[in-house]
């Protein structure tokens, strides 16, 4: 599905060169579940960047599904990005004077789709996530763990085959984060090839492969634990079991302290 090969980047920052990704390859099968991992600035955000066809390599090769993509002009990068990938941040990324019900139209908005399947997709994907009676709330009105699954949401609405997380829970409480967690692991075992960079060791465990970055290189590349997928077992009712544990998100501002609805912020 994904083959990086030699792939580089370099930033000028404060008039110095930086090199955030050198010379990575990286093969990634359909299905896969990878955490990333390794101190920050080690190029793990750059690499979910390029990935996610959000930045262009300096030299080097990305081909996403047989595709080459590095040639390939803005338009036709955000078309390949829409029908394929889909991206959760840990600032959420949503914008606070729509609801949670409007925010996951959005993609499909500017898709181009009309506003009656619009509205059936993006109710039919918040029921899944478990915030069905949280439709016409805004950002404001939800606490952390809500505002992810919001996130999520509006990532499944395209159907990407590819979904890449940003830290999904930096901003979460541990319960909220294991929640969160729960929720798209349960996707990557219906098949969405889940890339997850991450912070926390515990999480990055349960991924069936994990990398470690310093320095813009991958310097570890080993199975992990594979938590999520240890039994082997998939849920007969995917979308109950998405929507179960939400309860333990239930209460508008349940994490007021540490999340937030902001509409700006890049990946970085």
């Amino acid at each position: 599905m994904i083959e990086l090969q030699g792939v580089t980047k370099t930033y000028t920052m404060g008039g110095q060169p930086v090199r955030a990704l050198c010379q990575v390859d990286l093969s990634v099968a359909p299905g896969e579940y990878i955490s990333v991992m390794g101190p920050s600035g080690s190029g793990k955000s750059t690499l979910l960047n390029m990935l996610g066809l959000l930045d262009r390599p300096d030299s080097g090769s990305y081909r996403l599904n047989g595709l080459a993509t590095e040639t390939l002009k803005e338009e036709e990068r955000a078309r390949l990005r829409g029908e394929n990938i889909g991206f959760i941040f840990q600032s959420f990324q949503l914008i606070n004077r729509l609801t949670a019900l409007e925010n996951i139209e959005l993609p499909m908005m500017l898709a181009g789709v009309n506003p009656r399947e619009r509205r059936q997709t993006a109710t039919a994907v918040l029921a899944q996530v478990g915030l069905a009676e949280r439709a016409g709330h805004r950002p404001g009105q939800l606490s952390g763990g809500q505002l992810q699954r919001v996130a999520i949401a509006r990532a499944l609405v395209m159907k990407p085959r590819l979904l890449l997380a940003d830290e999904p829970t930096g901003n979460l409480d541990q319960a909220a984060g294991q929640d969160v967690i729960g929720v798209i692991e349960q996707l990557n075992r219906e098949g969405i090839t889940l890339l997850v960079v991450t912070h926390d060791i515990n999480i990055g465990r349960r991924a069936g492969r994990r990398l470690r970055m310093v320095d813009g290189v991958i310097v570890e590349d080993i199975a992990g634990d594979g938590v999520a997928g240890a039994t082997g077992e998939r849920s007969a009712s995917p979308v109950a079991d998405l929507s179960s544990s939400a309860q333990s998100d239930a209460g508008p501002n349940a994490n007021s302290g540490k999340a937030t609805g902001g509409e700006s912020g890049a990946p970085h």
